[in-house]
């Protein structure tokens, strides 16, 4: 049996941004994602995490002229050039590169584009919430990707859903609108048996299982809470679920005993002060 012929992949080697050229021959035209400044000021930040494909500049004659075209990282080159305009990065820094002769340039493009897979969401609300118990603030964390504080506790708080909602997200057997919904609440045990009951029923809207789980809780607008206020609800320990993902007039109080106690108190607090007036 003949042996298996191996694989030979191609050399890496660091090159001067200022011997780098962009080339006709990258595929993508339409912009979109992450622009040039964002990932520029990821590059700042954590250095080049993925190498550039170039292949050698040919002349008339087919011998290399020193310089290497970019027809696999475009965005990246651009992002490094930018740097370079705003003096933070030299012009002869050394770039790592994967260099080519073989096959066409136009392949590498488009196959850079198309073999990559997306994170899926859920990965990254786990890689944020990484990241928060690692030490960094929500703030810090929303500086170094571009996102919004607001954003940041979004995801968070979907990272910290039920581990059984958050497998039957993963296995699309749920959905991202539902998952958000679910969130309103943080108890666990109420979330998986929200979910087991609308999964044998034929309504599964967001609002539904926002219904569901908000049942027999207190909205903040109601006067109640208006009357004893909500900081004196929380201060004798009554949690109020709030909605990170839709506006929701201040969020459900969660332990009505409690409220009604505080209201009879304050009703009666109210009742000595108008009896001492006379």
């Amino acid at each position: 049996m003949a042996a298996t012929q191996k694989i030979v992949l191609n050399p890496s080697r660091d090159i001067p941004f200022n011997k780098l050229v962009l080339s006709q021959a990258n595929v993508r035209r339409v912009k979109a994602g992450v622009s040039i400044e964002a990932l520029a000021e990821s590059i700042a930040r954590r250095s080049l995490l993925q190498s550039l494909s170039v292949r050698p500049v040919l002349d008339a004659a087919g011998n290399e002229t020193g310089m290497f075209e970019v027809p696999a990282g475009g965005r990246r080159f651009q992002a490094l050039e930018l740097l370079v305009r705003q003096n933070r990065l030299a012009r002869t820094a050394p770039i790592p590169c994967i260099v080519k002769t073989e096959g066409l340039a136009e392949e590498d493009s488009l196959a850079e584009n198309t073999d990559r897979e997306a994170l899926h969401p859920l990965d990254q609300f786990r890689a944020f919430q990484t990241l928060r118990a690692k030490g960094q603030g929500e703030e810090e964390i929303a500086a170094a990707f571009g996102v919004t504080a607001a954003v940041v506790r979004q995801r968070l708080k979907l990272a910290a859903a039920s581990p059984a909602l958050l497998d039957a997200y993963a296995e699309a057997a749920m959905t991202l609108d539902q998952l958000m919904a679910f969130c309103v609440s943080d108890d666990h045990a109420r979330q998986e048996q929200v979910w087991a009951t609308i999964q044998r029923g034929w309504n599964k809207e967001p609002h539904t299982i926002r219904r569901m789980l908000t049942e027999g809780a207190v909205r903040a607008s109601d006067r109640r809470p208006r009357f004893v206020g909500i900081d004196a609800y929380e201060a004798t320990g009554g949690i109020v679920m709030r909605d990170l993902f839709q506006d929701d007039e201040g969020g459900w109080l969660q332990d009505p005993a409690l409220l009604d106690r505080l209201v009879a108190e304050r009703l009666a607090h109210e009742a000595d002060a108008i009896r001492a007036e006379g």
